[in-house]
Order: C-alpha cells, then sequence, then structure tokens
C-alpha cells in the first residue's frame, strides 16, 4: 500500500509536469458547441433536460441531433458553469484532475493480472502519452476521461463479486452494473466493459484455456455437455451482466427514438461507399490507429473529409498494410491462446482492453461521423500501455543482459513522449494555432483551411481568412461549406457581386432530389445556410425581396425543422409589411424549437408594429423565460417598462438595466435608459451621471444629447452648461428642432442673443412651417426687439394657426395692449411736441 501510495505521487506529479500548460488553453473547436454554445449549461435550463437532450445541447428527438448521449458529463461541464462560467480555466483543471485519477485507477487494475511495478509503469506510459492531449485538454475530452474512470471502476468492483471456483458475491456485481450504467451515462463506450468483465472472468479469475472452452461449446452442441466445476457460477454472473448491457442498449436505442445519427459524406466518405471500397477503407483504419497509439508523432485534430482517401482498388497498396496489420493480430491471439500461464493471460487482458472498447468506433458494424479521431484512442490506449509495460517486463526478465539499454530506451520513451505531451498541449492553446499545427500534418483536408479562415474571422481579418476559404474550395471543390465561407467573407468585404456567385456555386452542389428518399439524409442542416445568406444579400434590395423568400421558402420545404429559414422569412414578410403572415411563419417555428427566444423577441417586434404593446410585452417576458440572457428582449422589455411610468415596476426595470450592463458594460443605451428612469424617479443627479456616461461610449448619440441639455436647462438650471451639448447635437443633427427650439430659448431667456435665437427659430419654421411654438418664439423675438407691430402681426398668424391655444390669445392681447399703450403715447407726445412747437411760433411772433 505504501508503494502504490508512491507510484500515485509519482503519476499525479508527472500529470502536472506534462498538462499545466493546458491550464492557460482556450476552448477550441467541439469545446465551442459543447460548452460555449450549449444552453445546457446554464442554471435556467431545467436540470431534467439535461437527460434528454444531446452532448450538444440539441434534443436527442431531433433529427439534427447527433444522438451522443452523455449526460453526466454535460452535468460535470455545467457544475463547472456554476463555479466560473465560460472560465476555461476551470474546465481545463478538471480535465488534468480527471485524467490523474485515471491513472491511478489503471494501475491499480492492471495489478489484477500484471505485477505491482509493471502496473506503475503502464500507467506512467498512459499518463504521458501524446496522443491523449485531445481527451484531456480539448474539453471535450472530458467524456473519454469519466468514462474511463467508471470503466476502470466497474471492472475492479467486478473483480470483488467473483473468484475462482466460488460463489457470487452479489453486491458488487449489482455495484458493477451502476458503475457500467454511469459509465455509459459519460460516453457509450462504457458499456464495452461489459465484455471485458466477461473476459476476466473466464481466461483471468477461472484460467480457462481456449481449448477448455472449445471442449465445453462442442460438448454442449452435441447435447452432452462436458462442464467444469467453475462454469454455473460463472454464466450466471455473465448472463446478469450480458442481460444488464441489453437492457441498457435498448434504454440507449429509445433515447435516441430508434434511430442512427445521420452523418454527410464529408463527415465519413467511406460511409457512402458500396461494397468493397467501404469495407477496404474501414479495415484499414485499424492500422492506422494502431499505428497512432505506437508512433504519435503527426497528430492532427482533425481527420475528416479528404485526410484518408477512400481505398477504390483492391491493388491499391495500403491494403497490404491491412493484411499485415491482422497477420500481426493473429500472432498475438495464437500466442495468448497456445499457453494458459500469467503472461498470456495479461496478453489477453491487454487486447481486450484495447480491441472492446474501440469497436463502437471502429466503422465496421455502424458509422461514425468521423474517420479517425484522436479522443477515442484514450480508452482502447490503457490496453496498449499495458501491453507495452508486459513487453518491457518481459524483454527485462528473458534479456537480463540488455537491461540497461532496455531502461535506457524506456526513458527515452517517457522522456520524448512527456516533451510531446507538453509541447502539443500550446497547440490547443488557440482554434488559430490549433488548426495551423494541423495543416502542417495534413494538407488534405478542407475542413482545416475552412477552420484556420473561420479563426482569422474571428479577428476581422477578412482578406486572410479568404485565402484559406478559397484553399479549402481548391482542396475539395465539391466542399459546400467552403463555397458559402468564401461568399461569406466576400460579404463582409462588401463586394456583394462576389459574394453571390461564391453562394451560386455552392448551391449547384447540392446533391439531386431523390424520390422516396429523404433529403434531410443528404445535407448537412449548416449547408442551407446558402440560401439564408443568398437571402439576406437579396434584402438589401427592395425590389429582391419575393426572390429571396422564395430562397427560404426552399430551404424550409428541404429541411422542415430549418428555424432559422423560418425566423428570415418572417423578416422579409415585415419588410414587405405582411404582418399576419410574418407571425403565422414565426409561430411554425416555435412548433420545431418551442424555446427559441429570438422567435418571441421577433413576434414582440410584430406586435409593436400592429400597435399590441400588451402583446408585445408578453412575447418578450416569454424570450426572457427561455433565455434570461436575451439581450433584445431584455432591452425593450425595460424600454416599454419605463414608457408605461409605473413606479411600482421600475426596481424590475432597474434590474433588468443592471443585467444588461453586466453584460454589456460599453453599450451607451443602456446608460441612457438608466438615466431616463432616473429622471422619472426626479433624480436628475443620477440621471447627469448616467447620461453623461452614455455619451462617452457615444458622444452622438441623438437622443442623450438633447435630453441632457433638456434637463440641464429645466431641472437643473445650469443652461449654459447645456450649451455644448446642444451644440455637439446640430453639428451631427442639423435639423433637429427640439434642439434648435432649446438652445433658441437660451439666446432668448439666457444669452439675450435675439439674433442667434432668430436664426434658430426661423430654420425650425423651414422645416416645420406648422410647428406653432417655433412660430410664436419668433414672435417672442419681435417682442425683445421692441418690433410690436411685427410681433402684433405674428402672433395674429400664429392665433390663426391654434386659435384654442390661451397662452397664444393672452400673449397677443398682451402684445396689443403694449402697443396700443405705445401708439397712445406716441400720439401723446406727437401732440405735446406740436403744442411745442406752436407755443415756440407764438413766441417768435410776439418778438
Amino acid at each position: 500500500m505504501e508503494k502504490f501510495s508512491v507510484y500515485s505521487a509519482i503519476l499525479c506529479a508527472v500529470v502536472a509536469v506534462c498538462y499545466h500548460n493546458a491550464l492557460d488553453c482556450g476552448f477550441v473547436f467541439d469545446d465551442m458547441s459543447a460548452i460555449v454554445e450549449n444552453k445546457d449549461l446554464k442554471p435556467r435550463v431545467p436540470f431534467i433536460n439535461l437527460f434528454w437532450n444531446d452532448f450538444w445541447g440539441t434534443p436527442m428527438h431531433m433529427e439534427k441531433s447527433h444522438k451522443s448521449y452523455r449526460p453526466l458529463c454535460v452535468l460535470t461541464f455545467r457544475m463547472n458553469y456554476m463555479i466560473s462560467e465560460i472560465e476555461p480555466m476551470s474546465y481545463h483543471l478538471i480535465n488534468v484532475i480527471l485524467h490523474a485519477v485515471v491513472c491511478i485507477v489503471l494501475m491499480k487494475i492492471c495489478t489484477l493480472f500484471m505485477k505491482e511495478f509493471t502496473s506503475f509503469l503502464a500507467a506512467l506510459l498512459f499518463a504521458v502519452h501524446p496522443v491523449h492531449t485531445e481527451a484531456v485538454t480539448g474539453v471535450v475530452g472530458r467524456a473519454e476521461c469519466l468514462s474511463s474512470i467508471f470503466f476502470l471502476a466497474a471492472l475492479w468492483s467486478y473483480s470483488r463479486c467473483t473468484g475462482h471456483k466460488s460463489k457470487t458475491v452479489w453486491p458488487p456485481l449489482i455495484y458493477t452494473v451502476i458503475l457500467v450504467t454511469i459509465a455509459m451515462l459519460c460516453k457509450e463506450i462504457g458499456i464495452t466493459v461489459i465484455g471485458v468483465c466477461c473476459v476476466y472472468e473466464v481466461f483471468i479469475v477461472q484460467r480457462a484455456t481456449f481449448t477448455e472452452c472449445l471442449q465445453i461449446i462442442i460438448s454442449t452442441f452435441k447435447g452432452k455437455p462436458v462442464l467444469p466445476s467453475w462454469f454455473k457460477d460463472s454464466v450466471i454472473r455473465c448472463v446478469f451482466l450480458v442481460g444488464t448491457t441489453m437492457f441498457l442498449m435498448v434504454a440507449r436505442i429509445k433515447v435516441m427514438g430508434a434511430q442512427l445519427p445521420i452523418f454527410t459524406r464529408f463527415d465519413n466518405p467511406a460511409s457512402m461507399e458500396p461494397f468493397p471500397t467501404k469495407h477496404m477503407t474501414y479495415n484499414y483504419l485499424l492500422p492506422v490507429n494502431s499505428w497512432i497509439l505506437i508512433n504519435p508523432s503527426h497528430l492532427c485534430c482533425d481527420w475528416t473529409m479528404g485526410t484518408i482517401p477512400v481505398i477504390n482498388s483492391l491493388l491499391d497498396h495500403r491494403n497490404l498494410i491491412t493484411l499485415l496489420f491482422y497477420v500481426i493480430l493473429a500472432r498475438f491471439v495464437v500466442f495468448m491462446l497456445s499457453h494458459q500461464n500469467d503472461r498470456n493471460r495479461a496478453v489477453i487482458m491487454c487486447l481486450t482492453m484495447i480491441i472492446l472498447p474501440f469497436i463502437p468506433a471502429s466503422n465496421l458494424f455502424f458509422p461514425v461521423g468521423f474517420v479517425v479521431a484522436e479522443r477515442i484512442l484514450y480508452t482502447p490506449s490503457m490496453g496498449f500501455c499495458a501491453l507495452v509495460a508486459l513487453g518491457f517486463e518481459i524483454l527485462m526478465n528473458y534479456k537480463k543482459e540488455l537491461k540497461a539499454i532496455l531502461w535506457g530506451c524506456m526513458g527515452v520513451l517517457l522522456l520524448t513522449h512527456g516533451t510531446k505531451t507538453y509541447m502539443r498541449n500550446f497547440d490547443w492553446k488557440s482554434e488559430y494555432s490549433l488548426f495551423r499545427s494541423a495543416l502542417k500534418v495534413n494538407q488534405q483536408n478542407a475542413k482545416l483551411f475552412n477552420n484556420v479562415g473561420h479563426a482569422l474571422e474571428k479577428d476581422q481579418n477578412w482578406s486572410k481568412a479568404l485565402e484559406y476559404f478559397q484553399k479549402a474550395v481548391s482542396v475539395q471543390p465539391d466542399d459546400i461549406g467552403a463555397h458559402i465561407n468564401v461568399g461569406r467573407t466576400y460579404n463582409n468585404m462588401n463586394m456583394s457581386t462576389e459574394a453571390e456567385e461564391a453562394y451560386m456555386k455552392a448551391l449547384h452542389l447540392f446533391p439531386p432530389i431523390i424520390p422516396g428518399k429523404s433529403y434531410t439524409a443528404r445535407i448537412a442542416p449548416n449547408h442551407l445556410n446558402v440560401y439564408l445568406n443568398l437571402a439576406t444579400l437579396m434584402v438589401k434590395n427592395d425590389s429582391r425581396l419575393h426572390e429571396a423568400d422564395k430562397m427560404l421558402q426552399t430551404a424550409v420545404s428541404m429541411r422542415p425543422d430549418y428555424v432559422q429559414g423560418y425566423i428570415n422569412r418572417g423578416d422579409i414578410m415585415v419588410k414587405l409589411g405582411r404582418m399576419k403572415e410574418a407571425i403565422e411563419i414565426y409561430k411554425t417555428a416555435l412548433k420545431y424549437e418551442p424555446d427559441n427566444a429570438d422567435v418571441y423577441y421577433n413576434l414582440g417586434v410584430v406586435s409593436l408594429e400592429l400597435k399590441d404593446p400588451n402583446a408585445a410585452r408578453i412575447y418578450f417576458e416569454t424570450a426572457l423565460q427561455h433565455d434570461p440572457d436575451h439581450w433584445q428582449s431584455l432591452y425593450n422589455s425595460a424600454i416599454m417598462i419605463q414608457e408605461h411610468g409605473n413606479a411600482n415596476d421600475w426596481p424590475e426595470l432597474e434590474r433588468r438595466l443592471q443585467h444588461l450592463e453586466k453584460k454589456n458594460p460599453t453599450d451607451p443605451k443602456i446608460y441612457f435608459t438608466m438615466g431616463m428612469l432616473d429622471m422619472d424617479r426626479k433624480d436628475y443627479i443620477s440621471a447627469e451621471k448616467h447620461i453623461k456616461k452614455c455619451l462617452q461610449y457615444e458622444p452622438t448619440f441623438r437622443s442623450a444629447l438633447f435630453n441632457l441639455a433638456l434637463m440641464l436647462v429645466n431641472n437643473l438650471n445650469k443652461p449654459l452648461e447645456a450649451l455644448p451639448y446642444l451644440n455637439t447635437l446640430l453639428q451631427n443633427y442639423p435639423d433637429h428642432t427640439k434642439g434648435m427650439m432649446l438652445l433658441g430659448d437660451i439666446n432668448v431667456n439666457v444669452q439675450k442673443d435675439l439674433i442667434s435665437a432668430d436664426k434658430h427659430f426661423k430654420r425650425v419654421v423651414e422645416l416645420e412651417p406648422d410647428n406653432i411654438q417655433a412660430n410664436h418664439n419668433l414672435c417672442v423675438v419681435m417682442v425683445e426687439k421692441g418690433d410690436l407691430f411685427g410681433a402684433e402681426k405674428c402672433l395674429t398668424k400664429v392665433y390663426n394657426m391654434a386659435p384654442n391655444e390661451k397662452y397664444i390669445i393672452n400673449h397677443l392681447n398682451i402684445v396689443r395692449t403694449k402697443l396700443n399703450q405705445a401708439i397712445k403715447a406716441r400720439r401723446e407726445q406727437k401732440l405735446k411736441q406740436q403744442d411745442q412747437q406752436y407755443h415756440s411760433k407764438q413766441s417768435q411772433t410776439k418778438n
């Protein structure tokens, strides 16, 4: 036990050294779909959904589901999300810890059929093997790590329930079934441990030979079975395990909806080929996978598409490699069955642990969605590493004079593998580095060029991304996705004509419609984006809206569950003003994805267009029920609450705005709405702070500039501080009449700049001849200038425009009174002047 603890500590230290740089890696490749975009990780999603959806968060019953059922693995991702949300380091840390646990448990399992030090060496080889970087450093590889832990735990538990010629100990056997179930719910290959347990029962525990097993079978067929003493109890245990296996398989098929996943020929080219091409290719993949384990010098994250060309001829030299592989395998089988000793039994267990876990991914019994995948070698490599360690032990015993050389070779192997693993982790740091490293190994896979292009797209390096997408087209001219990528990049570069040409090329590559055969079985859902992208280009031109609609109708006819097609069709109906049709189309989309928040949001927008704010509010709230982080629904519902003006709703409005601020702290609209809420609350100091923060992020925000100026004038009594904001407003929006009116008021009332005020009010009247207030203010300027005759004429005109406005009548009366007084004063002055002139003349006459 003391040695075991020391060995375990060494294994943990080695794993830490080899994988500590994995903690600096981000989410790459499949991590994006399984974690970043997987809604099942969010606490708002009901826990039970994990058991109805696949590994990527798609409902299992949907045709587009990958059918990868790993709810317990997704559960661990969800726990990670609760701790650190989308922070990669915690996810990578858990993976590294799980890998260390696998190494320790593997060492424990190997002691069932190998010496303790040999078991430690097997675990050490497993700890440093470079092929495991995809399973450990790639976060989605956690499924392999978790499944392997429970795979090994199930085998250990089974070893506790059995014994040589002994009765069954039932509790450990039941625990075995539970552990097998857990292993399968982490990843499907976990169920293969049942076969490993049966082999362990027969050849390790009962020490049966191949000859003995053959005699049992032959005598049974003859009707005179010759059964050894151990047979009955072993059969009971094995039948119990196999029976539970069948039950688990039936349950798994039931969850899948009795459907196999649908893959295209780009995922697995050989799967679409006839006999014997398909079978020659699939058999060739066996030595390919074996060579990756033996010589992991050229690792690649993606082996699909043209990476391994299909074998079309019997004369293909690769068939010789397949034949050599089967010869070597046969030699192993003959060796392990020809004798019965501890060494042979260990070889049996090693080969069993290699072969059985690999069978589900071998393509030999049913097609899978890949050609070769390094992470699926994680569990089979346990048997491989044990076999290498066993071979090392045998050589050490039989070639004692070569011990130093053998130890040197083993040291070099461990050092080179550990170094390769450490360096390989750097490739997984980002998507760009990962796919660039893959291109150094594999230049025949268009998907790799596409993925490098996607990584460059994220940095908005359009020209460089376009080079990689065009290279993908040259490598695989019939790759629909590559042509779509070229078109999308041209569109991002504002080259619409070239974009449409690229999309049309992709469209011409679609497989023809075959009567009686489902189209969905032969096209990837993401390829339908070509219709979406073409429609998006067309809607830029109002004359092509109907053409765009036809494109989307074609897309949804190909795959009725293509929800994005319905969403975009609804948007086109809105542009055409056909609101009722838009609503029906959006509701059709909800039949396929009843929890799609985007659809509910769009329904809310249409309801606003139809002047039905109550329905709009309901749709926005429903969208938030399905996705509390749905930005547009949060913002629009916040606006509706603010405009409604109900003080009871203000705390909820504030909560939503704070949530929006947390999601996007640089969005100026959030701070503007906060400022408007503050104004409703009459907290003008806070309102000023929020609106000024809004203007920090968008200095030309029209409504913010005006409302801030208005508040400074009317509520904070700082009219001169409003001037810079009004000047900025009118510089950027020279026809903003309200801004001109407010500036004119400041000119009149504060600055006494009647010339500027007159100019601003006249400009408003030019833009809005019927603007009563502007016309009235012009009259006010005339009054301030002392032009009462002009003011009276002006006010009379305004009065005729708005005879019911009392303030105009009052002002007109005041001006008329002043005018009468002025006329009377002039008359009196004139009479006085005349009187003075008369007296002056009289005086001159007397003289």
